[in-house]
């Protein structure tokens, strides 16, 4: 079975989602804080391995950096080099060994990065999906967790239950 690549258009994302777009409005710092911890939650239960791109290329003397944070890859660009050019390469690279989808709500870069054989998934559609996956990690959070105070009858079922109380009671 083919490794699934997801690459992330990281300030696309940041600037199409509210949440992260409000956040930005006092700095970027706290809105690519708050997408990495999201990221990394989907991750958890995607399985991909999530490429996390953020543009860097106006950063003068930029030399790039590609770190991994809690459990993806964060990756800032060197100076003259832009996060869909970062992407484009490496979806071309990846293609051949793997599945590659391409998280972006930029028209001309969802072009490109089909005719290099990944797939697209637009920010709204990644927020969905992000969304789907919170919903489900919660649902089994709350089905596995334990009952107040963990004690065996409360873990009985009711008929169960009635025969120990009326034993209890006799």
């Amino acid at each position: 079975m083919k490794k699934t690549y997801l690459l992330v258009d990281g300030y696309n994302i940041i600037f199409a989602w509210d949440e992260l777009k409000k956040l930005s409005e006092n700095g970027l710092s706290e809105a690519r804080d708050r997408l990495i911890h999201i990221l990394s939650n989907y991750q958890g239960v995607v399985k991909y391995d999530i490429i996390l791109v953020f543009d860097a290329y106006k950063v003068e003397g930029g030399t790039g950096s590609v770190l991994k944070q809690d459990n993806i890859t964060v990756v800032y660009t060197k100076e003259a080099e832009t996060a869909d050019n970062y992407i484009e390469k490496t979806a071309g690279r990846l293609k051949a060994e793997a599945n590659v989808l391409v998280a972006t709500s930029d028209n001309l870069e969802q072009i490109i990065i089909m005719s290099k054989g990944a797939v697209r998934m637009s920010a709204s559609e990644l927020l969905r999906d992000v969304n789907r996956v919170g919903k489900m990690i919660e649902e089994k959070i709350t089905r596995e967790r334990p009952v107040k105070d963990n004690l065996l009858f409360d873990n009985l079922d009711e008929k169960t239950r009635e025969i120990l109380e009326k034993m209890r009671r006799s």
